[in-house]
């Protein structure tokens, strides 16, 4: 199994307080995979199996669990009294009025609690009113660059690796996978998945087809700002005429299963929120590269679409950037306040390293400001801007 390191140490600081962990991401991002690793980690530590309780519902050996009542009766059961029960409940969202069942065994002093879900209804409604304050989300995403480096045993030839790791796909299982066909499948399995299953079914859609056209044009336009208009427009011009509410609907279904990811716009001298100009993101460029083919991409949004998530993955909050008139691609906040970001594919024409270095000098404060860039030159800074290869930067 790929070690996730990054949360697997997150899991490990929070055992045995008083919170539900709670795991969220797509489907397939490794999930399960990181509760069996945990569970070795508990074992290790000297706790027995009997205190571990583990239960995927999605496994066929529990589908008798139907309700709150019987799930939390079939924990009840096993759980030992005079020691601290480790119970995990993967993919919980599939038990009708779960968050019943998990408020249950939360109040217990000798349960330690962990859910997965993959999807964010999964911290909507009832859940979140009913445990509020009480749970710690750890939102994962398939694998960083470095894991997929790392996995494969030797860190040499960055560039062969990157160009397998947006193309072949950064879920876990991909790397198991040479053939074309193979991967396709994969691939294409985790998109039914993810469409029927939390989108279609939960959602009550009835017009997949017109679900599947947004999303490609999502995929075609990463990195690009768009609005609800524009997508309705485009794609009714084409042909597939879909009215604006519906895919505002459809959106933010996408988004919620954890297929696309939002950037919302962030004015940097006014420090506010903005209504417009947001972007949006795929959660997998391999994914892309099976719902729209091999026509060429945009690198330059491929990049900045693997920085984004990235950035998510170090843990900051992330936005588009707005300075004065000119446009950052992202403002990243965190622990220890904000830095900026410009991501171009290469910078060695020098009106395009002008262009890209303009609205980050057009920031007045100090904070750390960067150039990531494809172009494998040595550190560089430009009046306290760093360009750096991105490659070594995704590699830190």
């Amino acid at each position: 199994m790929i070690q996730r390191k990054e949360y697997l140490e997150q899991l490990k600081s929070f055992k045995d307080k008083q919170l539900i962990k709670v795991v969220t991401g797509i489907r397939r991002c490794g999930k399960s995979t990181l509760f069996e690793l945990y569970c070795d980690y508990l074992r290790g530590s000297g706790i027995e199996d009997v205190q571990i309780i583990s239960i995927n519902l999605e496994d066929p050996e529990f589908h008798d669990l139907k309700d709150y009542m019987q799930l939390y009766d079939y924990v009840q059961e096993r759980l030992q009294p005079d020691k601290m029960n480790y119970v995990f409940l993967d993919e919980v969202q599939n038990v009708p009025e779960f968050q019943k069942a998990c408020d249950g065994l939360f109040i217990k002093k000798n349960v330690d609690l962990y859910i997965t879900g993959s999807n964010a209804y999964l911290l909507s409604g009832e859940l979140a009113t009913l445990l509020s304050g009480r749970y710690v989300e750890i939102k994962m995403l398939p694998l960083s660059f470095k894991e997929y480096v790392t996995a494969q045993g030797d860190t040499q030839d960055l560039q062969r690796k990157y160009t397998n790791y947006i193309t072949n796909s950064s879920f876990p299982y991909a790397l198991e996978l040479s053939a074309k066909k193979e991967i396709e499948m994969y691939l294409d399995g985790i998109y039914t998945s993810v469409v029927l299953k939390d989108i279609v079914s939960r959602k009550k859609i009835s017009d997949v087809p017109g679900l599947r056209n947004i999303l490609r044009f999502m995929f075609d336009n990463i990195g690009n700002p768009v609005s609800a208009t524009k997508i309705a427009n485009s794609l009714t011009a084409g042909g597939n005429k879909i009215s604006v509410n519906t895919v505002e609907v459809y959106l933010q279904a996408l988004i919620d299963s954890f297929i696309l990811y939002k950037a919302e716009r962030y004015d940097i001298k006014g420090k506010q929120y903005l209504a417009t100009g947001g972007k949006y993101y795929a959660v997998d460029i391999g994914l892309r590269y099976y719902l729209l083919g091999t026509k060429k991409a945009d690198r330059g949004h491929i990049l900045e679409n693997i920085v984004y998530l990235e950035l998510l993955r170090r843990g900051y909050e992330v936005h588009v950037g707005k300075a004065g008139n000119a446009e950052v691609d992202f403002i990243a906040i965190g622990e220890e306040g904000e830095e900026y970001y410009q991501v171009a594919y290469s910078v060695m024409d020098d009106s395009v390293l002008e262009r890209e270095l303009k609205p980050l000098d057009s920031i007045s404060d100090h904070n750390p400001k960067y150039l990531l860039t494809m172009d494998n030159e040595p550190l560089t800074s430009h009046n306290g801007i760093k360009q750096i290869h991105i490659l070594d930067w995704l590699m830190k």
